[in-house]
């Protein structure tokens, strides 16, 4: 007769492929130059498409380091610091040297960026009710916790498991 442990360790194994299908469709989603498009559209403003979630990056986690941003948006560096610089012309983030090591140069919203970025929210929060407008109210606050949960869980994965590949910049 096969162990209880085993009967989780299957059930546990089907679900995280399942959880992995959704968040490769939810990121597919995200991703998609129509849905930059859109949000640009929905919030009235003009902006590349992009720079928009570049835009949107330095706003929630400035300041914030060239290196860094590259990394979560998982493009080259020298794109993304050209890209700052866009936005640093048209006076939407400010370059400064970084709190901790000045040679650092860090981005960080300006008042007009934030402006922006505000527009962005009200257009967000239009989109997300009509997503979610048939979901009740439990769900969705689950759907919040445990996202919020997962987030902070996957944050502080620093890939030091055996079986995770060795990073060379290290």
């Amino acid at each position: 007769m096969p162990s209880r442990k085993s009967v989780q360790n299957t059930h546990i194994s089907e679900k995280l492929r399942e959880l992995h299908g959704a968040l490769i469709e939810i990121v597919s989603v995200m991703n998609r130059p129509q849905r930059d498009e859109q949000m640009v559209r929905e919030a009235g403003i003009s902006l590349d498409r992009a720079l928009f979630p570049l835009l949107v990056t330095v706003e929630r986690l400035g300041p914030i380091g060239v290196v860094e941003l590259a990394d979560r948006a998982g493009r080259d560096y020298t794109t993304v610091s050209r890209q700052v610089a866009k936005l640093e012309s048209l006076g939407l983030v400010e370059r400064r040297g970084g709190a901790a090591d000045r040679r650092v140069r860090e981005a960080v919203i300006s008042p007009k960026g934030k402006a922006m970025t505000d527009r962005i929210d009200v257009a967000r929060e239009r989109i997300g009710r009509a997503i979610f407008e048939r979901w009740d109210e439990h769900d969705f606050n689950e759907l919040v916790r445990l996202m919020r949960k997962f987030a902070e869980d996957i944050s502080g994965d620093t890939g030091d498991s055996p079986s995770a590949p060795h990073d060379e910049r290290e």
